[in-house]
């Protein structure tokens, strides 16, 4: 049985309320992601992954929420439509058009998440969220070795038991 704080819980219910009454692609992403797929992490916030029109219009419908409207901004090893909203007292980070640097320096595709998406029951809702086997890459992608070793641990265990 999944352990999620039930305050995380509480507001991915009234994300996916709102959410699913819209035509947007989105997918949840990060530690939740983790901890919905059933690894014991500790959840810190909730991130959405979507494509640039979703970001615009996540904004919209968590208008009265937003604390950083979506830009467009750029770290070392990823450029996105950034937004973040409280609800609840949960920090919700909005990442639209995920592009990664390549190696050679050059920015890529944005990531069509819907080759990457998934469906988790969770509290009887049909939750998107990213395989943990496009996470892993990821994650190696930017930098963050522990956490694509941790994802990888996992997926190797869950093979072997399955």
């Amino acid at each position: 049985m999944l352990h999620i704080d039930s305050r995380y819980a509480a507001v991915l219910r009234k994300i996916y309320a709102r959410l699913s009454q819209h035509d947007i692609v989105w997918a949840i992403t990060g530690s939740l992601n983790f901890a919905l797929h059933g690894l014991p992490v500790e959840v810190h916030d909730i991130d959405i992954q979507t494509d640039k029109n979703g970001a615009y219009k996540i904004e919209q419908l968590f208008a009265k929420f937003m604390t950083k409207k979506v830009t467009r901004c750029a770290s070392k090893y990823i450029r996105s439509y950034l937004g973040a909203f409280v609800l609840d007292g949960m920090t919700v980070e909005i990442m639209g058009d995920i592009e990664k640097r390549a190696e050679g320096g050059e920015w890529g595709e944005p990531v069509n998440i819907c080759d990457h998406r998934e469906t988790i029951t969770y509290n009887g809702l049909s939750i998107p969220v990213l395989s943990l086997e496009y996470e892993e890459r990821a994650y190696r992608q930017i930098g963050r070795i522990d956490t694509a070793e941790m994802l990888r641990e996992y997926l190797n265990d869950r093979e072997e038991h399955q």
